[in-house]
């Protein structure tokens, strides 16, 4: 094997572009014939992927992993947090859940989390690719947390990484935020910066050189060798969010009876919104998030997604409205659906006896269906591929359908099938079912 070569990819903030740019580079390495591997030792989101294995990841360092033809692993990103409220999260070790933490907590751990990281990346990624592609989070500027850093400048320095800042010039300020970012690092952190780029930028690149020259030669005055390396433009590559809705996933209704109308319940807590990203490949339909019980009524389709918080995002529902709305638009004949922690809340009432959720120990659910969940210690992770064995309702001409895709959840729930439909609704467990 070559000797183990490395780049990081860090950002003046977050969506400034760097999983994309990670999963491009993945992609140029991989063709110049180099094994290459992402690595993101820490991220934070709510969209999680189960590798072969049955470990937990982020979706982004599966695009970025696929990118460069490598099979998706749990040790490209050894450390994800997945909110359970604004307060604390499930901390999530090399694919298994380890404990659920609030900030202090936390980075209380922060040594035994960076040799965590360090050790992944010694005996996973430097010992089996040739060069790995590093992603930081959110800033590296975020300077009153840099004692406790292992995604930015801290896994740079534990693996000796050069790193390239990236910039987004489509929400303005963009020269501002790299030289504010450079500048407020120490000086071992800024030296470790050897280029920036700005990205996700419309118009005449030849309008961007005053300020290019001025922001050069500002670098130079300070005794730094940050380089220019290039503009990239914005483009609409259709490739899934890492852990927000785009403004482009907030689409309207068409009222053109050749378009399908689909609704997604926007929950607080919702999780694996790329469920959905399938549908944006589809010209003929249509999909819009509803927060208001106001925005429902005129869609085929309504889905409820999977959620980090079921109970609470189901009492949410109730007081917004949108529980008897959905009961409602049933018995007028829509189409309802429910994905993971969907389809717990379709059925009679979902059980939390040892408050791992919320402190709420049970609640009725929509009762579409006779199932109950109850919330266990023990999480489900798996790929899985099933066929549809036995089914009716609007999905009976489905039957011995192959389906394929992974399971994510902590509730058991008392259904022996991939899926379940009855009349004009059906569940499942499945992630990723549209794909």
């Amino acid at each position: 094997m070559k000797k183990h070569k490395n780049i990081m990819i860090q950002g003046t903030g977050s969506s400034v572009g760097k999983t994309l740019i990670v999963a491009g580079l993945c992609r140029i390495f991989a063709q110049d014939g180099y094994r290459v591997s992402p690595f993101k030792s820490q991220n934070m989101a709510l969209n999680s992927f189960v590798d072969i294995e049955g470990l937990e990841l982020s979706r982004g360092t599966v695009i970025q992993a696929e990118a460069g033809y490598e099979i998706p692993r749990a040790f490209m990103n050894p450390i994800l947090l997945k909110p359970n409220s604004d307060n604390n999260s499930q901390v999530i070790i090399n694919g298994k859940v380890a404990y659920t933490a609030d900030a202090k907590n936390y980075f209380s751990h922060s040594k035994e989390l960076k040799k965590i990281a360090l050790e992944t990346y010694k005996n996973n990624i430097e010992n089996k690719f040739d060069i790995a592609v590093l992603e930081g989070g959110g800033s590296p500027a975020e300077i009153n947390l840099r004692e406790y850093d292992l995604v930015n400048m801290g896994m740079a320095e534990l693996v000796d990484s050069p790193v390239i800042l990236v910039g987004n010039i489509d929400i303005g300020g963009v020269f501002a935020a790299i030289y504010g970012t450079v500048m407020l690092l120490d000086e071992n952190d800024r030296k470790r910066i050897k280029g920036y780029i700005v990205n996700k930028f419309r118009g005449d690149r030849d309008l961007l050189k005053p300020a290019i020259e001025i922001l050069d030669k500002k670098f130079k005055d300070e005794g730094l060798d940050i380089k220019f390396l290039g503009v990239l433009p914005y483009a609409d590559l259709k490739i899934e969010e890492e852990d927000s809705l785009s403004d482009e996933d907030k689409s309207v209704y068409s009222n053109d009876k050749k378009y399908i109308n689909i609704s997604i319940i926007k929950t607080k807590k919702m999780s694996n919104f790329t469920d959905f990203h399938a549908f944006k490949q589809y010209d003929d339909v249509r999909v819009k998030y509803i927060y208001d019980v106001k925005d429902l009524g005129d869609e085929d389709i309504i889905i409820f997604p999977g959620s980090k918080n079921t109970i609470t995002d189901l009492e949410d529902l109730k007081k917004k409205g949108i529980f008897e709305k959905v009961k409602e638009l049933k018995e007028k004949g829509k189409i309802i659906i429910g994905i993971c922690g969907g389809l717990q809340m379709l059925g009679k009432k979902i059980h939390d006896p040892k408050h791992l959720e919320s402190n709420i120990l049970e609640t009725e659910g929509f009762n579409f269906f006779d199932y109950e969940t109850t919330f266990d210690e023990i999480k489900k992770t798996e790929q899985v591929t099933k066929k549809i064995e036995k089914i009716e309702g609007i999905l009976k001409d489905f039957y011995d359908y192959e389906i394929k895709g992974y399971e994510i959840h902590q509730g058991v729930t008392n259904i022996l099938t991939p899926i379940i439909c009855k009349d004009n609704v059906f569940a499942t467990y499945i992630h990723g079912i549209f794909d």
